[in-house]
């Protein structure tokens, strides 16, 4: 059985951050490690969350920024439907999640994946299941 994993775009962000060479080294190789497995997952969302804080805060240039999501979108890519939109709406509300949180965690319930890599979301927590693991944890 393979065991798919979700990539925040954190995660995805911190392949480009300069001032955060561990964190880069790690969320470097987390994802080739899980892409060349075939076992790497984002949605949409992630790719434009990526675009914008890659090149709104780290000042990546935009035409970088633009062939990394093409590399990223390699992965198995979700696209969200309306209905992912009203159970990610509910999931947030149940679980006390800002709206875009409850669509990255409800994408990654509907692409079966069994990890979510997140450095934002509650390490261990748990979601139906899913597992959200923080990479850049100590002891990660």
């Amino acid at each position: 059985m393979t065991v798919r994993s979700f990539f925040d775009s954190n995660v995805l962000v911190y392949t480009d951050d300069a001032d955060a060479t561990e964190k880069r080294e790690r969320a470097l190789d987390l994802w080739e490690t899980h892409r060349r497995a075939g076992h790497a997952v984002i949605s949409v969302q992630v790719l434009q969350e990526y675009y914008r804080v890659a090149t709104a805060k780290l000042g990546v240039d935009p035409s970088v920024a633009i062939e990394k999501v093409m590399l990223f979108r390699r992965a198995d890519v979700v696209q969200p439907g309306s209905d992912d939109v009203i159970a990610a709406a509910r999931l947030g509300i149940e679980h006390r999640l800002s709206f875009w949180d409850a669509m990255i965690v409800h994408m990654a319930m509907a692409a079966d994946c069994a990890v979510l890599f997140s450095e934002d979301l509650q390490h261990g927590q748990r979601f139906a299941g899913l597992e959200i693991h923080n990479p850049f944890r100590a002891g990660s």
